[in-house]
């Protein structure tokens, strides 16, 4: 059955699907493109599990898409087991994906071999990639997996999980290969970061959206069990009729918010949202002083 956009338009849910599933294998195939073409050629070990098979083919010349492989299904199956099964087959497909389109393009010839062009470069493929699967709502797995597991049972921030890990994979390469390589990896993971955030909403690391709805508790429950975020519920009134108006205020990080448009979209496609940048948002779910 199709159902109505925001702007009254028929949506049909088996090309919504389609879609989906488009964004998350293009940005699978961009992310191993980049990989092969800047990355690996230039050992730059920008984390993540393309970071940890990079530094393993230096080390042991083992084939990065069997690496990637190996770590992102055990990964997957335990973020099913430990986590819940919320991940779906949209990310399996990514997990999957990946892998082996880096096999299947591994005897590509390398773009460039600068490191500095390398790491930028390639960290502008990566980030793309990485957020059309984000728009797709999905994930490579990986290392995010991993990051969201030690955050349930250490109580970490997920930031700070994500941040610990690929820290550990770049020390790991200027070990393996030098500083100067470490140093690029940090350039490319920084600007992987930054073209995720541009693809996905904007520079901003987190969104706070404004809502205002008529179906304040449907949009309100499944803020609270869809994306497992905090809402408040704010009392205003009309300037013009002075009547009440149900006012929700909510804040998402980047890979969050595709889905939070979903959300409200789905439920209330006349809803009113207003989003703005969050540069800094401390409290229970991202930073704590």
């Amino acid at each position: 059955m199709s159902r109505k956009n925001r702007n009254g338009y028929q949506v049909n849910p088996v090309y919504q699907r389609v879609k989906e599933y488009t964004y998350v294998v293009l940005g699978s195939a961009i992310v191993a493109l980049a990989f092969n073409l800047f990355l690996l050629p230039n050992q730059v070990a920008s984390g993540g599990v393309s970071g940890i098979s990079t530094i393993l083919k230096a080390l042991l010349d083992w084939e990065p898409g069997i690496v990637q492989l190996c770590f992102n299904i055990p990964l997957f199956l335990a973020g099913v087991i430990l986590l819940g099964k919320q991940f779906g087959l949209k990310t399996l497909v990514g997990t999957i994906t990946l892998p082996l389109i880096v096999l299947w393009t591994s005897n590509v010839a390398p773009a460039t071999e600068d490191p500095l062009l390398g790491s930028l470069f390639g960290g502008i493929g990566v980030g793309l990639g990485l957020g059309l699967v984000f728009r797709g709502r999905a994930s490579t797995g990986g290392t995010d997996l991993a990051a969201q597991i030690i955050h349930k049972y250490t109580g970490l921030t997920l930031g700070a999980c994500v941040a610990m890990i690929d820290g550990l994979i770049v020390i790991s390469a200027a070990v393996v290969f030098d500083l100067e390589l470490g140093m690029y990896a940090l350039i490319g993971l920084f600007v992987t970061s930054k073209t995720i955030d541009f693809v996905q909403v904007g520079l901003g690391y987190s969104k706070m959206a404004i809502i205002i709805t008529k179906k304040e508790e449907e949009v309100k429950d499944a803020i609270l069990t869809k994306i497992d975020r905090g809402v408040t519920k704010l009392a205003a009134y009309g300037g013009y009729t002075e009547n009440e108006l149900p006012v929700l205020m909510c804040v998402v990080d980047q890979t969050e918010f595709t889905k939070l448009k979903q959300v409200v979209r789905t439920i209330d496609p006349a809803a009113f949202v207003v989003v703005t940048n969050a540069s800094e948002v401390l409290g229970e779910g991202f930073k704590r002083e």
